[in-house]
């Protein structure tokens, strides 16, 4: 199967930063992350998903938090230093990131928004989230991931 690069993986390729891809069977809608962990056989601690949110500023705000684990909206706040935030429409995805549910990356979104990951990233040599399209993983160093999008590491789970 010929792999289609997707916006994520160009980026990377563009920083010659090295990462894996993984790829899995899936009809056309997004399944949940903790599946597709299942599906690739990895430990779901591993595995993150990336949600976007407003702030009561008006900015959207980028998380990426493992898959199994739930948004702390207060805590994702404190992180960006304002009053509040909440989770966008399903249906506002494609026209803020470019991506579609289920296939959102946190590299190569249309902009760059600040971005946090869950801390426990670091705790980890590589961790794995999506490539941009449903059905693609990516797997690298998330030290390289948080340095590539400038992005911060927090507290930001239940």
């Amino acid at each position: 199967m010929k792999l289609q690069k997707t916006n994520a993986m160009r980026l990377l390729d563009k920083e010659q930063i090295p990462y894996e891809v993984f790829t899995y069977a899936h009809g056309k809608e997004a399944i949940g992350g903790t599946h597709v962990a299942e599906l690739l056989q990895q430990n779901p601690d591993q595995v993150f998903k990336t949600l976007v949110t407003i702030a009561n500023t008006k900015e959207y705000l980028v998380f990426v938090i493992p898959v199994a684990q739930e948004l702390d909206l207060k805590k994702c706040a404190k992180a960006a230093n304002v009053k509040a935030v909440e989770m966008i429409h399903v249906k506002d995805i494609n026209k803020i990131t470019g991506y579609i549910r289920g296939g959102c990356s946190p590299i190569g979104m249309k902009k760059s928004y600040r971005t946090f990951l869950h801390e426990s990233c670091l705790a980890f040599s590589t961790i794995m989230f999506s490539g941009g399209k449903i059905g693609y993983q990516i797997a690298m160093e998330p030290r390289k991931l948080t340095a590539l999008i400038h992005a911060q590491t927090a507290d930001i789970i239940k």
